[in-house]
């Protein structure tokens, strides 16, 4: 049985509901039915929302992805943009199933792909998605990802209050257990941390399987990158959409089921080329506006922070802090690798002792840990001389 579906839109372009197949139609089904004679293009109805869909090798979850764009509650007008980057598998079958399906209850499908023997990558399959697409918004999904009936619904309603926002949602992660910290972090971000910790090795604040935005505003920001394997278009994208100006905003609604499998693109993905990406970020938002500044972690992070920066932002680096003792009693941190003669040596104070503004070095949870473990207060950033910039997780 079909649920939550309704019928097409009234030909005049309005939005209607969709009523499922009669019962007589379900029986007719025995043959497939013939696909929808669409009415020529400049005479369809307006589409409000396109959902991208890249594809490449999917056939283990397509069923429930669809199945679950079926289900949208929203009452204005769907597409569903499909790019096929080269798929090996089933799932050009099962999208041609859907298809027939899809359109029966009103909701265009629009497929494009090729068949090269190499995948193009995520980037060029989203941007394909998007060229070929017709909706005034978009709405971002991954084929290994369920969405709830309710997200087109009330993320559509979001982004037409934020024009030029990402508009994100609270996820259930699959397995539940999988990435505890990550998933609690995505789903509890305040409206004022979704900008402030946009330099965490976590990424977008809001992560990009539940992206949705407006048509116009992303073509103002510009496309995904298009190198391939290894890069991370979606950090990438969301630091110029920042650069540009853009909005945040976090429907608080948990509207996405997101699978984590080791043959998620995200693995594909060095930690190194994050961390890489992250460093040149937080030197043009914030290091290239300080005249100095401490980093709040004297031990490996912290001094990889350090040697991973600009020349130019090493010399604005006025000490490494902690609250470790045996740290602290080291007295400098001593850059050997340094070509300077004499080699750069470092104060480590005690973050008392430091002077802000800060880059903090360390994981969210830690301080909470350490006060549990050591029965010591440990320092809070609202409590700081400053608002410092939270680089780690």
């Amino acid at each position: 049985m079909w649920r939550g579906h309704r019928a097409a839109a009234a030909a005049e372009g309005a939005p209607g509901p969709r009523l499922p197949p009669s019962s007589a139609a379900a029986a007719a089904s025995a043959q497939p039915p013939a696909p929808l004679r669409l009415q020529p293009r400049e005479s369809r109805p307006e589409v409000h929302v396109s959902i991208i869909l890249p594809v490449h090798n999917a056939q283990c979850w397509l069923d429930d992805c669809l199945q679950s764009v079926l289900e949208q509650d929203f009452e204005g007008t769907l597409e569903l943009s499909i790019f096929n980057d080269a798929s090996k598998d089933k799932s050009m079958y099962i999208i041609n199933k859907w298809k027939i399906k899809l359109e029966t209850v009103g909701i265009r499908v629009t497929i494009g792909g090729h068949d090269s023997p190499s995948p193009r990558g995520v980037g060029f399959s989203k941007n394909q998605a998007i060229a070929q697409s017709s909706g005034s918004y978009l709405c971002f999904l991954d084929s290994d990802d369920v969405m709830m009936p309710q997200r087109v619904r009330l993320q559509y309603k979001a982004a037409v209050q934020h024009p030029n926002s990402i508009i994100g949602c609270q996820v259930k992660r699959e397995p539940p257990n999988s990435t505890e910290r990550y998933t609690r972090w995505i789903n509890n971000l305040t409206s004022k941390q979704l900008i402030t910790q946009v330099f965490t090795s976590y990424g977008p604040t809001v992560i990009m399987p539940t992206w949705f935005c407006s048509q116009e505003w992303f073509s103002q920001v510009g496309k995904f990158d298009e190198s391939g394997k290894g890069v991370p278009e979606d950090l990438l994208f969301f630091y110029h959409h920042l650069r540009k100006g853009g909005g945040v905003f976090l429907v608080e609604q948990c509207l996405l089921l997101y699978r984590y499998h080791p043959y998620a693109a995200t693995h594909s993905v060095l930690e190194s080329t994050i961390w890489q990406h992250r460093v040149q970020f937080l030197e043009e938002r914030a290091l290239q506006h300080w005249t100095s500044f401490t980093i709040w972690n004297a031990g490996k992070q912290g001094r990889k922070l350090y040697r991973s920066l600009s020349p130019v932002n090493q010399k604005k680096v006025v000490a490494f802090c902690d609250v470790d003792e045996n740290k602290i009693k080291k007295g400098f941190y001593s850059y050997e690798d340094s070509k300077e003669r004499p080699k750069p040596r470092i104060p480590i104070r005690h973050f008392k002792d430091a002077d802000p503004p800060f880059v903090i070095c360390v994981k969210l949870c830690r301080s909470e840990n350490y006060q549990e473990e050591s029965g010591k207060p440990t320092p809070h950033p609202s409590a700081m001389k400053s608002q410092p910039i939270l680089l780690k997780d």
